[in-house]
Formats: C-alpha cells, structure tokens, sequence
C-alpha cells in the first residue's frame, strides 16, 4: 500500500484548504481505517481525523471539530481532510495514514504535506 498526500501550502487564518490523499497498492477492505495527523515544529505528532473506509466513524481532535472534515472518495481510493476556518496553530505537516482495522496500528503512511497558516 502507498500513500501520497498533497494540497497543503500557505493560507492566511480564516481561510480554508483541502488536502488529498491518494491510496494504491491494493484492493482496500471495508475494515480499512484512515486516518489524518499532524507534527507542528517542536512537537510530538497528534491525531486530528479518521474514519473507516465505509465511512463509519468519523473522530476528530476536539481542537478541530466543527472546522475539519475527513470524507473519501471510493472510486478513486482517495481520502480528504477539508479545513476550514484555520488558525495559526493549525500550522503544521500533515500526514495521511492507513490501518487494517480500527484495532491496529496506523501502519502505512504517506509523505507529509506542510499547511502554513499566516497573515
């Protein structure tokens, strides 16, 4: 399984971005899990979004709920985190990862794409 991420650059606070995520590698179960996380400079990396592969599910970092949204598109084995409303403590690298199941580990991760947000 491959992942890649993209869609992140600078934005000023207020303003919205999307980021992708594009799956390959196999044919993806229903158990599937995906999931978004972040690494801002001199921190530990936290979770901010997942949902199963069906849809089921969606958690989301409180410090981000009502202004992120995780979906995914089937057809094109591609997974989103639109942000909207973004702050500058939102500033970070952005990773997309994937799990067998919700009870595993994330256990394949994409490349991260940087979301800047400043005036």
């Amino acid at each position: 399984v491959q992942l890649q991420a993209f869609g992140g650059g600078l934005v000023q606070p207020g303003g919205f971005l999307r980021l992708s995520c594009a799956a390959s590698g196999r044919t993806f179960s229903s158990f599937y899990n995906i999931g978004w996380f972040r690494q801002a400079p001199g921190k530990e990396r936290e979770f901010v979004a997942s949902i199963d592969w069906t849809g089921i599910g969606p958690k989301y970092l409180d410090s981000v709920k009502d202004r992120f949204t995780i979906s995914r598109n089937l057809s094109k084995n591609n997974f989103y985190l639109q942000m909207n409303s973004l702050k500058p403590e939102d500033t970070a690298i952005y990773y997309c990862a994937m799990r067998p199941d919700r009870n595993k580990p994330y256990s394949t991760w994409g490349q991260g794409t940087l979301v800047t947000v400043s005036s």
